[in-house]
C-alpha cells in the first residue's frame, strides 16, 4: 500500500502541481490510515472494506479532532481511493458511500485538578512505558500542548534549566512556553532512566517521546495512552489529548492567569484581524505559570 501511495504523492506533484505542504498534508493524512489498516491486518487495498474507514473515523473522533481537521482527513483519503479506483487498482471504491465527517461541536470538556492529579498518578513508573507515560502526561498538562506539538519535539526543544520549552505550532511558528517543576523532574527521570531503553539507532533520532519500537509516538498511540490512564482513574469523562489542553488553560485563567499570557502559552491568534499583538516578555509568562499553574 506504501507504493502506491508514493505513487499517488508523484502525480500531486508531477501532474497537479500541488505544494510541498500541500503534499505532505495528504502523506500524514493517508499514511495514518495505512498505520490502522495495518493494526486491522489489513495489508491489501482489495481488502479495505467501507467499515473499515468508518472505524478510521470513529477513532479520529475520539482523539479529538476538530470537524475542519477530520474534513481534511476526509478529502486527503476520498482524492487517493478516487485515484486508485480511476487507475483500476481496485475494483470498488469504499470512500463513496462514506459521508464527509460531522463531528460534534460541544463546550469543551474539561477536567478538574482533582481529575488530572487521577490520571498524572496512574502510570507505573518503575517501568520504561510507565515512566515515560508519566513524563508525557506532566508535560502535556504543564505546557497545554496540542497532539502535534508534543509528540513532534526533540530533546533539543527542551531547556530545562531556563524552565521552558520550544514549540512549534500551527504553520511551524515557534513559541516558548515554561514547563513547571513537577514536568521537568519527570522528563528528567523519563530522559535518565527510561528513553535510553526505548532508543534504537538510526530509528530515534533525537524525537523526545519514543514509542517501543523506537520511534516516534503517533497520534493514535498518544490517544490509547490517555485512553489507558483515564479508565484506570475510574473517570467516566470522554478525555483525548486535547482535554488536557483545555484543561490547563481553564486551570490557569480560573486560578487567576493573565488571559493574554495564557493566549501566548497556548499559541493562539486572535481572532480580531485588526488587533496588534501585544508582545509579552518571558519571565513575564515564566512567573504567571509558575504563580498560577496547580504544578507549576
Amino acid at each position: 500500500m506504501e507504493t502506491f501511495l508514493k505513487e499517488y504523492l508523484s502525480v500531486l506533484k508531477l501532474e497537479r502541481n500541488l505544494s510541498n505542504n500541500t503534499i505532505t498534508s495528504y502523506k500524514n493524512d493517508i499514511s495514518s490510515l495505512l498505520r490502522f489498516l495495518e493494526e486491522k491486518k489489513i495489508n491489501d487495498l482489495s481488502e479495505i472494506k467501507f467499515s473499515d474507514l468508518v472505524d478510521f473515523f470513529k477513532v479520529l473522533n475520539k482523539i479529538g479532532l476538530t470537524s475542519t481537521t477530520a474534513a481534511r482527513y476526509f478529502s486527503s483519503i476520498k482524492s487517493f481511493f478516487s485515484y486508485l479506483h480511476t487507475s483500476n487498482y481496485i475494483v470498488e471504491n469504499p470512500v463513496e458511500r462514506l459521508s464527509s465527517p460531522k463531528l460534534s461541536k460541544n463546550l469543551p470538556i474539561v477536567l478538574n485538578i482533582e481529575e488530572i492529579d487521577l490520571i498524572l498518578s496512574s502510570p507505573d513508573f518503575s517501568t520504561k512505558l510507565g515512566l515515560r507515560d508519566k513524563a508525557l502526561l506532566e508535560l502535556l498538562y504543564a505546557c497545554g500542548t496540542r497532539v502535534s506539538e508534543i509528540i513532534g519535539l526533540t530533546i533539543s526543544d527542551l531547556f530545562l534549566k531556563e524552565e521552558v520549552i520550544r514549540v512549534f505550532g500551527k504553520g511551524s511558528k515557534e513559541r516558548i512556553v515554561p514547563i513547571g517543576s513537577s514536568a521537568i523532574r519527570w522528563v528528567e527521570e523519563y530522559l535518565l532512566m527510561s528513553r535510553p531503553l526505548l532508543e534504537k539507532r538510526l530509528k530515534s533520532e533525537n524525537v523526545l517521546f519514543l514509542n517501543n519500537r523506537g520511534t516516534k509516538l503517533s497520534r493514535m498511540g498518544l490517544w490509547k495512552i490517555i485512553d489507558r490512564y483515564t479508565k484506570e482513574a475510574g473517570i467516566k469523562k470522554e478525555v483525548h489529548p486535547h482535554t488536557f489542553r483545555h484543561s490547563f488553560a481553564t486551570h490557569l485563567l480560573e486560578g487567576g492567569a493573565d488571559l493574554r499570557a495564557v493566549q501566548e502559552m497556548l499559541g493562539h491568534v486572535d481572532i480580531s484581524t485588526t488587533q496588534i499583538y501585544t508582545h509579552i516578555d518571558r519571565d513575564f509568562i515564566k512567573q504567571v505559570h509558575k504563580e498560577f499553574h496547580p504544578r507549576g
